[in-house]
């Protein structure tokens, strides 16, 4: 039986966003998930890779981001956790507003909403998860 987790641990540097989306091209593969599931997981883990990076992390390279997947029966649970301070999800702009829709920030948020089947934050002293779930 195939193993169903798997782990990526990254430096804070933008550059590694390709690494994340090979990461993501492979656990996709080893896990069978189907091709219209892909698009939007790709989209997601490397949105919240990418605030992990640039907003939590604050791409100090120094600091690690960890990405952990985990399917469990028909979900798929991704956590990528950052070394940041926190935040609170109410304060990011929603990018739906009229008086958002050019802004940059929070469109990754939405995506993320609108692709998973669930979105949560756990802040813990030492860092961010945020966790992502999806419905096989």
């Amino acid at each position: 039986m195939a193993d169903n987790n798997f782990y990526l641990e990254i430096e804070s540097d933008p550059n590694n966003l390709i690494v994340v989306e090979e990461f993501v091209n492979y656990f996709s593969i080893e896990l069978n998930l189907s091709e219209d599931k892909i698009p939007g997981l790709l989209l997601s883990v490397t949105e919240a890779t990418t605030n992990a990076i640039i907003h939590a992390n604050k791409s100090d390279k120094e600091k690690k981001v960890k990405i952990y997947v985990n399917k469990e029966d028909s979900k798929l649970i991704i956590k990528i956790k950052d070394e940041g301070k926190g935040f609170n999800p109410a304060d990011v702009p929603d990018p739906t507003e009229p008086e958002n829709l050019l802004k940059d920030s929070g469109r990754g948020l939405y995506l993320m909403k609108v692709y998973m089947d669930d979105l949560k934050y756990n802040i813990t002293p030492d860092g961010t998860e945020t966790i992502l779930t999806l419905n096989l």
